[in-house]
């Protein structure tokens, strides 16, 4: 199991990341998250972007249980 990813991490991310990094979000190593994505059992929706994956952050953050608000750059507050 690998080092799951920090709020602050989380909230750093680019508009799109790739299967791996998402998984991170989980504390996924990166066999297990591509594991799961091919499997159809990823946490969250996977996006096609040309011949590649990605997950967006807009759905990790909803798959992790943040707000709308949270969601779209309104950081919760401290």
């Amino acid at each position: 199991m690998a080092e799951r990813m920090t709020e602050a991490e989380l909230f750093a991310l680019p508009v799109t990341v790739d299967i791996p990094t998402a998984g991170r979000a989980w504390g996924m190593n990166k066999n297990t998250a591509y594991e799961r994505a091919h499997a159809g059992e990823f946490p969250c929706e996977i996006q096609p972007l040309g011949k590649r994956f990605v997950v967006t952050k807009v759905a990790l953050l909803r798959a992790l249980g943040y707000p709308e608000d949270v969601q779209h750059g309104n950081r919760p507050a401290a």
